[in-house]
């Protein structure tokens, strides 16, 4: 099977090449733009086109957002045109306003913002002219590198002492970049083998929590490494934020039909981020004994 991800250096692409690199079925075709072409596609022949997503719309500038909209109609035409199928991961921003219960695939995004509007309409429009199609749904990635990483961002103002503010009345499902790549994968190799079950899909982390919440369980288990590796440092604070003051807003994504369908089982987050958080300390730990042979 053979893959075109655009976007390079987003956190999820750097996640889908990790990945393809430990199979033998999958090859990557990496793009730096987020456009393509219908005789770019035609040279390249792949099985599918991923676009992965702005992670946080709403913080976005709207010119931003609206071009990354215009950008997926033109790869639209393009896919359409050489009937390359097309994977487009959105946030799952577009809702809003959330929803009390966990919101199903069948529930149409409606925001009020201007700009979330405008995705939304690509949305409507590879469902109604594309069949070949898969509108991927998720809760905040968050990685150790790449664009909208997130974890990253965390933890680099943790440890310059820095304080991060994180809002504790928004409650979403964090997302890991890697347990996506590898559903994704997964999901289009069943899809390449016959499996014809293309439509709109959610994908999260297991356990809804807040910004905040999250935010404080990676200060903790960063403090917890780093004394576990002698390591003594004050880390920054984490305050938290309300932007909802009668009630908090959920957007926990429902998950089902990806189990149901491809099979595909939600990872939990605390688990993904304490294996992230391992890996960072670990290239820590690493740079610093390099760096101590170097000066020696």
């Amino acid at each position: 099977m053979k893959l075109l991800i655009l976007d390079a250096g987003h956190c999820l692409n750097l996640a889908l090449a990790r990945e393809a690199s430990r199979r033998a079925d999958t090859e990557l075709v990496i793009e730096q733009g987020t456009i393509i072409t219908a005789s770019r596609l035609e040279a390249i022949a792949p099985d599918a086109v991923i676009i992965p997503p702005l992670a946080h719309p709403l913080n976005m500038a709207p010119a931003d957002v609206t071009a990354h909209a215009d950008a997926v109609d033109i790869c639209l035409d393009a896919c359409q045109a050489q009937d390359v199928a097309l994977i487009w991961c959105v946030s799952d921003q577009l809702y809003e306003d959330g929803l009390d219960v966990p919101i199903d695939e069948h529930v149409v995004p409606a925001p009020r913002d201007d700009s979330l509007r405008r995705l939304v309409q690509t949305g409507d429009r590879i469902r109604a002219e594309f069949r070949r199609h898969l509108i991927v749904r998720l809760g905040p990635l968050f990685a150790l590198e790449g664009s909208h990483a997130w974890l990253n961002d965390i933890i680099g103002d943790l440890v310059l002492g820095k304080a991060v503010r994180a809002a504790e009345d928004v409650i979403f499902c964090p997302t890991s970049a890697d347990a996506v790549a590898m559903a994704l994968i997964g999901m289009l190799q069943q899809q390449v083998s016959g499996a014809e079950a293309w439509g709109a899909y959610h994908l999260a982390g297991t356990e809804p929590v807040s910004a905040f919440t999250f935010t404080s369980m990676v200060r903790t288990q960063l403090l917890t490494h780093l004394e576990g590796r002698g390591e003594q440092i004050t880390l920054g604070e984490v305050q938290p934020l309300k932007h909802h003051h009668d009630a908090k807003l959920r957007r926990v994504l429902n998950c089902r039909r990806v189990l149901d369908v491809f099979g595909v089982h939600q990872k939990p987050w605390r688990l993904e981020a304490g294996r992230m958080l391992d890996t960072w300390c670990l290239t820590r730990e690493s740079n610093r004994v390099s760096n101590t042979g170097a000066s020696a």
